[in-house]
């Protein structure tokens, strides 16, 4: 089984078990150190095998394969995960801005709150990215309502008109 799908296996698993529970857990924690590595060091290039990346980070191969799975929507490069293996040269080029974005996105609080990320966005930098997810996900509806200017164009409301 490739390390992908050892890792989907993991996620799809009911983590009911206390070894799903701490495996995760073990995973949070992890990712949270690797993140603090990056931000702080300003590794917006890594390279390697991933074997040897996954022990850079103290990660076993599986843990680091849900780290790149998390990484990938914020990378300028493309990423495989399917035919990974431990032996395989990999490149990651991070886009910071994407990496925060997504970062919300996941609500990762643990993440996106933190400190590192004032050495490396600005703080209206990054109220910026805020703003642009907000916007985003706003909840929008088109639905006209009775008392608003009629689609068809004729002035009325859309109660008088083709509401009636």
């Amino acid at each position: 089984m490739s390390l992908y799908k050892e890792w989907r296996s993991k996620l799809e698993n009911n983590r009911e078990t206390e070894a799903d529970k701490a495996f995760f857990n073990n995973y949070i924690q992890a990712e949270k150190e690797a993140y603090r590595r990056i931000l702080k060091n300003n590794e917006i290039q890594i390279r390697g095998k991933l074997s040897e990346l996954a022990e850079a980070y103290q990660m076993d191969d599986i843990t680091f394969m849900g780290f790149l799975d998390g990484i990938r929507t914020s990378l300028d490069n493309d990423l495989d995960l399917e035919s990974l293996e431990p032996d395989s040269e990999i490149q990651l080029d991070i886009n910071l801005e994407k990496l925060f974005y997504n970062m919300l996105e996941a609500k990762a609080h643990w993440l996106y709150g933190l400190e590192e990320w004032d050495e490396r966005l600005s703080a209206e930098k990054r109220r910026e990215i805020r703003k642009k997810f907000n916007e985003d996900h706003r909840a929008v509806s088109s639905k006209v309502g009775r008392n608003d200017p009629c689609p068809c164009g004729s002035g009325k409301k859309y109660k008088k008109c083709c509401g009636a």
